[in-house]
């Protein structure tokens, strides 16, 4: 799989999701299975490049390469501007968002509210992509079906993107109307894939390794790429790659194992956004890890009372080791992500 210049190692893509796919998200996830993750948005606002949020967002000390940078806005000097930025700080790939539903995305035209605007979304790409040439660094766009069931027309776009230079396109089988609700079609993104010579990846409802594989073969599509589903079971990556390779599924994870990933990920987690931040944004993530396990909620109702670090990780700990002594591996039924979260909500979590 490739991007422009540069080799991926496979075609499992992990989504940018707003206040979830941090790097320590990120890294794990490369970790276990993902052969590509995009960053979290990050914004095409000069006067908030400097800002704590953003500086978090542009963190990508020690993440495994290449690193792939989301940007957001509606000015097409703005977007190059930004996309400089963030080369400048070890971006290898730009990524632009026109796939956000969320309203106050959207409502600042920004996010899939671009593709209701076709001339200035083309111009947007086209700004982009002349800004990045001089470095060498490809220009990837991620859109959603359309803005409304009357108004399809990733088709459309997909064509104009791909004649201005853009390397690698992404489609969520969704309109923006639709946000995360009702099911993703792939009819969309099958055409999609036959109109253009660029690799296409298919996003929307993937959560399962048979699910994977019935979305490539409709599709056609090069990648697919796991947002929600990704959530509290970042090794669902392996778990598509192995049955992709041998047609078998894997055996769950042993409880052990969920154990060492989740303290690890939450170590890199606090020691990102510290401890204020870091014990409170943690706590999503801890809650998608043990849905549906024994006791799970029971765990999460605690650690909501916890605002120390140390005493969050120790529970966690404990939780563990009281789940390992009952049962080697997670139930075949745990696990399943927070598939039909709105994620207009994740920001606000975090």
């Amino acid at each position: 799989m490739q991007i422009g210049h540069l080799s991926l190692e496979n075609s499992l893509f992990v989504a940018p999701m707003a206040g979830v796919t941090d790097r320590p998200f990120r890294q794990l996830c490369k970790s276990l299975g993902a052969g590509y993750a995009v960053s979290e948005m990050v914004t095409s606002r000069r006067d908030l490049w400097n800002s704590l949020k953003t500086s978090r967002r542009a963190n990508h000390e020690g993440e495994k390469e290449p690193i792939a940078v989301q940007i957001a806005g509606t000015e097409a000097q703005m977007m190059a501007d930004a996309a400089v930025y963030n080369i400048e700080r070890g971006a290898q790939v730009i990524d632009i968002n026109m796939g956000c539903p969320a309203k106050k995305v959207c409502n600042k035209w920004a996010g899939s509210a671009l593709m209701q605007d076709e001339s200035l979304a083309l111009s947007i790409a086209e700004a982009v992509v002349e800004a990045c040439a001089p470095h060498r660094v490809p220009v990837t766009l991620k859109m959603r079906t359309g803005w409304c069931q009357q108004h399809k027309n990733a088709l459309v776009l997909a064509k104009g993107f791909e004649s201005v230079g853009v390397q690698m396109l992404t489609v969520h089988g969704r309109t923006r109307e639709q946000g995360y609700k009702g099911q993703a079609e792939y009819e969309t993104i099958a055409a999609v894939k036959a109109a253009v010579a660029i690799p296409v990846v298919a996003n929307g409802d993937i959560d399962s390794p048979h699910k994977a594989l019935e979305v490539l073969q409709r599709t056609g599509a090069d990648a697919i790429m796991i947002g929600r589903a990704a959530q509290g079971r970042p090794w669902i990556f392996r778990e598509i790659a192995h049955f992709l390779a041998t047609g078998t599924l894997l055996a769950p994870p042993r409880v052990a194992e969920v154990r060492h990933w989740l303290l690890e990920h939450l170590q890199e987690h606090y020691s990102l956004y510290g401890e204020f931040t870091g014990v409170r944004s943690a706590r999503k993530h801890i809650g998608w890890y043990v849905k549906g396990l024994p006791q799970g909620e029971d765990l999460r109702q605690q650690i909501n009372g916890i605002e120390d670090s140390a005493q969050q990780w120790a529970a966690v700990a404990g939780y563990f080791d009281a789940l390992g002594d009952r049962m080697e591996r997670l139930p075949e039924w745990a696990g399943a992500a927070a598939v039909g979260v709105d994620e207009e909500t994740m920001e606000i979590a975090a």
